[in-house]
């Protein structure tokens, strides 16, 4: 999931630094006064989103599948756990 983060973290800033180089080029209108490095930020997410979608895509079945496992991990605990009280509360009760 780590890798994941950080490969979507890249994609954002190579977009960051596209978005930034077209506003200052002029390829995209500038922000209204202090609102232009928002305006930018905004624009890289729009940008990246997509393209996050389809090149990472292989990455995130795979952090999807690590997700699934752990969250299985965990239930079969819980269950576990669970049934080691009820036991121990029913041998407290036999007692």
């Amino acid at each position: 999931m780590l890798r994941y983060t950080l490969m979507r973290l890249g994609v954002f800033a190579g977009c960051l630094v596209v978005a930034w180089g077209a506003v200052y080029s002029g390829i995209f209108p500038r922000g209204f006064g202090a609102s232009n490095l928002f305006w930018i930020v905004l624009l890289a997410m729009v940008l990246s989103a997509p393209i996050s979608w389809v090149v990472l895509r292989k990455e995130r079945e795979r952090a999807s599948v690590q997700v699934a496992g752990r969250v299985e991990r965990m239930k079969a605990n819980l269950d576990a756990n669970r049934s080691q009280e009820d036991a121990a509360e029913a041998h407290s009760q036999a007692s």
